[in-house]
């Protein structure tokens, strides 16, 4: 986080306190965080001030407590938003950044003992399926017409939000509303991929060209290219690694594969924004969206040949073309790597990573101020047919649960629209870099920085961004079941287990949860249901997923121009 974010007006407002709770506040707050970097013209702003500064005339006085992960979106929320909203509003907000993982267990705690840990979470739409299925979180859509409509902005414009459709559950129903928002895509160095010497060794080893990858034969055969090569006529020093990624048995080890990996890799059935009735988890639900089974014995794919392919495919690539440390390292220690100037391409790279790796002094940086890499799709495995998702798109929403007591509700909910709100997100996305508004992505401010963020406007702009999606409704309750992913995985990876024998102890272990939440009956009509256990051949023989083995999982390998590929989205 740049600490100059934290403007001296900023720091002067949270100081006055409530006391600045009018106009005056909010001008200087325009003023000196804002100016024309905004969709809204000046007098747009100060009337959306306006109506945050009178919704919250009865909440003054009041100290709220709301939390989100530490990442750059919100550390300038807590930093800079909060205490402008608190001198604005007189509002007092304590805005808290813990580890995603914490964000889920306090989320969990409140759940279950109906105790206000906080007025308001920043969680992933991931949980969608757990909010909707257990109705402890604000069902959003009755809220703005009911008991919260004295405190929604008439400016909100839920049509601009490009997220929502991840938020919504099967009923139509709005239970969370996205904050920020980031894919995982493919990650490149440009200028070596398009250096004529590369061009034509790579041309000549493996018989086509060198470009983005389509799918994961051709990812292999560039990683295997670059890995251990000579690039000093570049100027590179130091050894050079054809893929990055992180194997460290640790929570952030279990969103490396439920983030899409095993869509990517083609384990799911065909549907946007998930598989369908075979989820990027293997979890399968019936007609009613009730989970039937994980396990390939009763129609699940968690343990099918498509993910022990996913598997066997990522631990391969650690070993062979990634920097020894990378097997040691969480999500947080291997995202920086790329930037350190060695890594020729990865695979899953999140572009929450963006705002860190366009830093003037970094190898990867021209002089310029553009970018030597790019991000494009990212490519599919062999199991993966059109029509499937290909990629992770976190979202991170607001989402308030029903233990809240109602004032305070009310005030958190106010503070969500502020930081979501057409008169800041414009600014809080150039910093962060995590869109979350089509008037954003589509305004003059991004067209004119897009040169320099290495094709991430471009890809938000695109068609392809509807095949990025969060994990979806079939999960029925994210904070049991996410757990048991880093636990049973960290085996395969650390070698204690073969990937068949820790993915088959994966789907057991799923399945025992959605068993208890079944007995307990604790999600009604819309909980877990599991099918009978039958032959897996049974299942495999079935349409769709669990797929039965290819007989070769190695694609003839396809690659693209990146220039045109950008040129077709346009």
């Amino acid at each position: 986080m740049n600490l100059n974010l934290k403007s001296t007006t900023a720091a002067l407002l949270v100081l006055a306190g409530p006391a600045f709770a009018d106009m005056e506040a909010a001008q200087s707050f325009l003023d000196s965080e804002i100016g024309d970097v905004s969709t809204l013209t000046r007098e747009e702003q100060e009337a959306e001030m306006q109506w945050f500064i009178d919704a919250a005339e009865p909440f003054q006085g009041m100290e709220i407590n709301v939390v989100s992960e530490t990442i750059t979106t919100h550390e300038y929320e807590s930093q800079v938003l909060a205490p402008a909203f608190t001198a604005i509003t007189g509002i007092t907000v304590n805005h808290d950044l813990i580890g995603e993982g914490d964000v889920v267990e306090r989320l969990q705690v409140q759940m279950q003992s109906g105790q206000n840990v906080y007025d308001a979470f920043v969680n992933d739409s991931d949980l969608i399926g757990t909010h909707w299925r257990y109705g402890q979180a604000v069902n959003l859509t009755e809220w703005m017409s009911g008991e919260g409509s004295d405190v929604t902005s008439p400016t909100l414009d839920l049509e601009d939000f490009i997220g929502t459709e991840f938020t919504t559950g099967p009923d139509g129903n709005l239970y969370q509303l996205p904050d920020q928002q980031f894919a995982n895509l493919y990650w490149f160095r440009y200028d070596w991929f398009n250096d004529e010497k590369n061009k034509a060794d790579f041309q000549e080893a493996y018989g086509y060209e060198l470009g983005v990858p389509v799918n994961w034969s051709a990812y292999e055969d560039i990683a295997e290219f670059f890995t251990g090569r000579d690039l000093s006529h570049l100027g590179v020093e130091g050894e050079v690694y054809g893929n990055m990624d992180y194997g460290k048995k640790d929570p952030s080890l279990g969103w490396r594969y439920t983030d899409a990996w095993m869509s990517m890799a083609g384990m799911g059935d065909v549907g946007e924004p998930n598989g369908l009735p075979v989820d990027e988890w293997g979890i399968r639900v019936n007609e009613n969206s009730q989970p039937v089974g994980a396990c390939v014995d009763r129609g699940g794919a968690t343990n099918s040949p498509a993910a022990v392919y996913a598997v066997d495919k990522a631990i391969e690539w650690l070993q062979k073309y990634s920097p020894p440390s990378a097997a040691g390292m969480t999500f947080s220690e291997a995202g920086p790597i790329p930037g350190q100037g060695n890594i020729a391409q990865q695979m899953f790279w999140y572009t929450a990573f963006t705002a860190a790796t366009v830093t003037p002094d970094l190898p990867v940086m021209n002089e310029d101020g553009t970018p030597k890499w790019r991000m494009a799709p990212s490519p599919h495995g062999a199991y993966w047919e059109e029509g499937m998702k290909v990629g992770y798109q976190d979202v991170g929403s607001w989402t308030i649960l029903d233990s809240t007591p109602m004032d305070r509700a009310k005030a958190a909910w106010l503070y969500a629209q502020f930081v979501t709100s057409k008169t800041v997100d414009v600014k809080k996305s150039d910093v962060g870099l995590t869109f979350i508004r089509e008037s954003t992505i589509q305004s003059e401010h991004f067209t004119e920085r897009a040169p320099r963020l290495g094709g991430l406007v471009e890809f938000y702009r695109s068609p392809a961004r509807t095949q990025w999606s969060p994990t979806g409704t079939n999960v029925p309750d994210y904070p049991k079941l996410a757990q048991l992913w880093w636990q049973n995985i960290g085996d395969a990876m650390s070698g204690a287990k073969t990937t068949q024998a820790a993915l088959d102890q994966l789907c057991e272990d799923m399945e025992s949860v959605m068993e208890r939440l079944e007995r307990a009956g604790v999600q009604g009509d819309l909980g877990p249901v599991l099918n009978e256990e039958q032959d897996a051949q049974y299942w495999l023989d079935q349409p769709g997923a669990p797929k039965p083995a290819l007989e070769n999982e190695e694609e003839e390998p396809q690659t693209v121009s990146y220039d045109e590929l950008i040129a077709s989205w346009n």
